[in-house]
């Protein structure tokens, strides 16, 4: 456990700064917490090319109960309109990140032969898509009402153009659109830091 502390604690960072940043609007179609939380898959990849599919695995699932204290506690804080964390988040959330992140392990452990950018970039790009589709579905398409009856998601279903130029969408889909570009963008940028760090821990695997 010791020689994955160093991982656990990163991605518990990542997850508790991503919480407190998600609170926070960067333009009209995202937050703070959208450049942050990709970096999630990072730790996890770089876990899983220096210590294995075991190591990476006990990483995620550490993040995860963070993620889940993290999305608790928010559901106690009441804000402006309401909780900060509506149960329907938090189920989409932590179904999400566990989702993604096994998915991005399985994805690296099956490529790792291959030329050292091709396992972090496919299954970062998987696994980004993947955790988007399904939080947003999970946390505001009107196909899920049934988590939480209560909780009146129509803002998020008006219909407007996409990210404010393209056809008619509900306004969660422009959400989510600009979510992934901005997943799919720093999944590029951390191959650098993947490569650097990498060489660092294990020159022998790099």
């Amino acid at each position: 456990m010791t020689r994955i502390l160093p991982g656990v604690i990163a991605m518990a960072a990542i997850v508790v700064a991503s919480n407190i940043l998600v609170q926070h609007l960067f333009g009209q179609w995202l937050t703070w917490g959208a450049f942050t939380y990709p970096f999630a898959f990072l730790v996890t990849d770089v876990m899983n090319r220096v210590y294995g599919v075991t190591a990476a695995r006990k990483v995620v699932f550490a993040g995860f109960v963070v993620g889940v204290i993290c999305s608790l506690i928010g559901t106690q804080i009441m804000g402006e309109f309401g909780p900060l964390v509506t149960w329907r988040i938090a189920i989409g959330s932590g179904a999400a990140f566990l989702t993604a992140q096994m998915m991005d392990v399985a994805i690296f452990d099956r490529l790792r032969r291959g030329a050292w950018w091709r396992a972090p970039l496919a299954s970062t790009l998987v696994g980004s898509s993947l955790d988007t589709a399904l939080f947003f579905t999970i946390a505001f398409s009107t196909q899920f009402v049934f988590l939480e009856p209560a909780n009146d998601v129509s803002w998020a279903n008006e219909v407007l153009p996409l990210l404010g130029v393209g056809p008619q969408v509900p306004l969660w889909v422009s959400l989510a659109l600009a979510d992934w570009m901005v997943k799919l963008s720093l999944a590029l940028i951390a191959l650098m830091p993947f490569r650097a760090i990498v060489t660092k821990l294990s020159p022998d695997v790099a």
